[in-house]
């Protein structure tokens, strides 16, 4: 029983990471599961992998619709928890990279319904079939399928074009980061696309900016500022990472981090930049 669920838990994490947009909210859907699962006849299982699929979505759903009712409330933009890859193989590897686990993605997913969110989930990251998403979700086959094809192209829609893969998107994101650190707001401009867009989220616990923030000369500016002031607040300490699929600058002051900003890049432009600021979000993260 215990064989099936450590070897089944990089999944069922990734499932319930995906659903939620949190790490702290995804640990405690696989401590439940654990839970139940302990509650099982294993030997009337005919597919473990479905069956805890089944059992991690539905504790997903019920933590989703909270976090729903949570967000309405929450003070400037929403971005998902940070989630960065390790250095060593932890088996979590094929939830850290991809399309599917970058913020875009998963902010394209907070516009989904729960129950919409977790179907696409399952049948376009994980290729469950649909009888075994039914099961998860708790509605007919035939309706699985209808919310499937909603799902699919109102995702679509909103993200026509993937991002970069890390490796692809190093370069530009390391002249990016240079650029920023030392101040240099024309070449910063010259590395953004027409329609870059920069999110942060404080929370209402640190300062951000309340509003997305349009536009090469603005956010250019608005990250050289972020940087600046950072250093005037304590020792910085800043390092380089793979976070939810894209480069990512770890910034650090007085050995707490402090902020975690990703960079977004779409055909060698940097589309879209997101800050995390907000502390309750930062926890799990190393200096």
């Amino acid at each position: 029983m215990k064989d099936d669920f450590v070897a089944h838990r990089p999944l069922l994490f990734s499932i319930a990471y995906e659903i939620l947009g949190s790490v702290a909210d995804a640990e405690d859907v696989v401590s439940e599961s654990w839970l139940r699962w302990r509650d099982v006849d294993v030997d009337a299982v005919d597919n473990p992998r479905a069956y805890l699929a089944r059992i991690v979505t539905r504790q997903a759903l019920n933590a989703a619709r909270s976090a729903d009712r949570r967000r309405e409330e929450y003070v400037g933009p929403w971005l998902p928890e940070p989630l960065e890859t390790p250095e060593v193989d932890d088996g979590l590897g094929h939830v850290l990279t991809g399309e599917a686990v970058t913020t875009a993605m998963l902010l394209v997913l907070e516009s989904l319904t729960p129950t919409e969110r977790a179907v696409f989930v399952l049948r376009e990251v994980f290729d469950f079939s649909y009888g075994e998403i039914s099961a998860a979700v708790g509605k007919s086959e035939a309706a699985v399928r209808q919310v499937a094809h909603r799902a699919r192209n109102h995702v679509h829609a909103r993200r026509s074009v993937a991002v970069a893969e890390p490796t692809e998107a190093q370069s530009v994101a390391e002249q990016f980061l240079a650029c920023a650190v030392t101040g240099d707001v024309q070449s910063l401009m010259d590395l953004l696309a027409p329609g870059v867009v920069y999110l942060g989220d404080g929370g209402g616990v640190v300062s951000a900016a309340r509003r997305p923030i349009e536009g090469p000369d603005r956010v250019a500016r608005f990250v050289v500022g972020l940087l600046t002031k950072s250093a005037r607040l304590g020792a910085v300490g800043m390092r380089v990472s793979v976070v939810n699929g894209m480069p990512a600058l770890i910034v650090s002051i007085d050995d707490v981090v402090d902020n975690v900003t990703c960079i977004e890049v779409t055909d060698e432009k940097v589309t879209a930049v997101y800050t995390v600021r907000n502390p309750e979000k930062l926890t799990r993260l190393a200096v």
